[in-house]
Formats: C-alpha cells, structure tokens, sequence
C-alpha cells in the first residue's frame, strides 16, 4: 500500500458517499487561494463529523482549531435550527478565510469565531457560561492537547463527546523520546485519556488522502 493508492480510495470513497457541495468546495478553494496550510481534514473525514455530531444529537459544539472552517462548516450544519457552534483560531488571516466561508456556507448566525490563542479563549468562554458543550473537537497544534483536553472536560458534561484529531502522527506518537514537542504533547494526551475516569476512551488509527494519522474519541461518562 502507498500514499498514492490511500489518496486514490479517498477520492473514490468522496467520489461515492459525499455528494458535490458548492460552499464545501468554495471553502477548499479559497483556504488554498489565501495560501493556509493544507492540514484541514478529508471530505470523507468531514462528513464522519458530521454523521457523529448527528448520532449523537449535538446541539452545541465546540472547535478548537478552525483553519479556514471547513470542518466548522460539516459541524455546524449537523446541529438543529437552535443549535450553536464556537469555534476557536489563534490566526487572524485563518479566521478572516474562515468567516468568509462561514458566511458563503450560510452559518454565520449559527457559528460564533473567537480569534486569540486557544488558551486564552477558554477560560473566557468559561467565564462567560458557555456550555457545556455536547461535542468537543480538537483540532489545534498537539503540544496543548493535554490542556486543550482538560478544558473541554471543563467544558461538557456526562454524555458529552470529546474528539481529538492527529493523535498517531505517522506512527511517531510510538516515540517516547522524541524531542517533537507536538508528539510529546500526542503523548500525554493518551496518558491523561488513560488515567481519566470520567472517560471512557478509543482511538483508531486512519490511512488515506491525509496520509497516516488518527483521532481519539472520548465519552464522558462522569
């Protein structure tokens, strides 16, 4: 097996499960136009996001890491009509591409974009009574995972789901001594998940266009 044959199954996965979308495909276009990185997740990743804040009946979620919106946009649109998505991006260009996506995609009423680093934005949602959140999905850079991880503990309540994106890193989260501060931080991560008993937890592991990675999904159950 090969990059090229996992990025050929995802493409005919996409191809055949999640129909052609003009604002979704906007999103892509413009992020790409305005030059961020190509780290967003797969159409077929997207709508798995979508499918799960829908299983689960989600009426509020929150994002930590939003890029140019693309998985904002699948998130928030498997919400109800009263439903509401926050969304946090430390970048201002990323939040500028990502408002502007938001608003072709028709959400901007549903979706509220907190610019300003992560770790200083959740204590002020905190603060602010916002949650708790039904589903959590982190998706930022990995050395704050443990802390993104325990503020959305914070931030939901028993039933909630927590969602953590990258957490194989290409096999290197096997490397206890990597001086990679994002795989150290992927690291702890799975220590805390461990340790956690108001968690129940998994993880699996995914090939395909984004090559080999994986994501955590956490049930709190206490």
């Amino acid at each position: 097996m090969s990059q090229q044959q996992w990025t050929a199954v995802d493409r005919y996965i996409t191809d055949q499960l999640v129909p052609h979308d003009a604002a979704l495909e906007e999103a892509l276009r413009a992020s790409d136009a305005a030059g961020l990185p190509p780290i967003h997740v797969a159409p077929n990743q997207g709508k798995f996001l979508h499918l799960l804040a829908r299983i689960h009946g989600a009426r509020s979620v929150l994002e930590v890491g939003t890029l140019g919106g693309y998985s904002t946009i699948w998130l928030a649109r498997a919400l109800p009509p009263d439903g509401r998505l926050v969304t946090l991006e430390m970048d201002p260009r990323h939040a500028e591409v990502a408002r502007a996506n938001i608003a072709r995609a028709g959400l901007s009423g549903v979706v509220d974009l907190r610019v300003g680093k992560a770790l200083d934005t959740l204590p002020v949602l905190a603060a602010e009574g916002k949650g708790p959140f039904d589903l959590v999905f982190i998706d930022a850079d990995k050395r704050s995972n443990p802390d993104y991880f325990q503020w959305a503990l914070k931030l939901t309540r028993k039933g909630s789901l927590i969602i953590v994106d990258n957490v194989v890193r290409n096999g290197a989260v096997l490397d206890a001594t990597s001086m990679d501060p994002h795989i150290q931080g992927v690291r702890k991560l799975y220590e805390m998940l461990a340790a956690e008993p108001r968690v129940s937890t998994t993880a699996v592991q995914t090939v395909g266009s984004k090559g080999y990675d994986g994501f955590a999904v956490a049930l709190v159950t206490g």
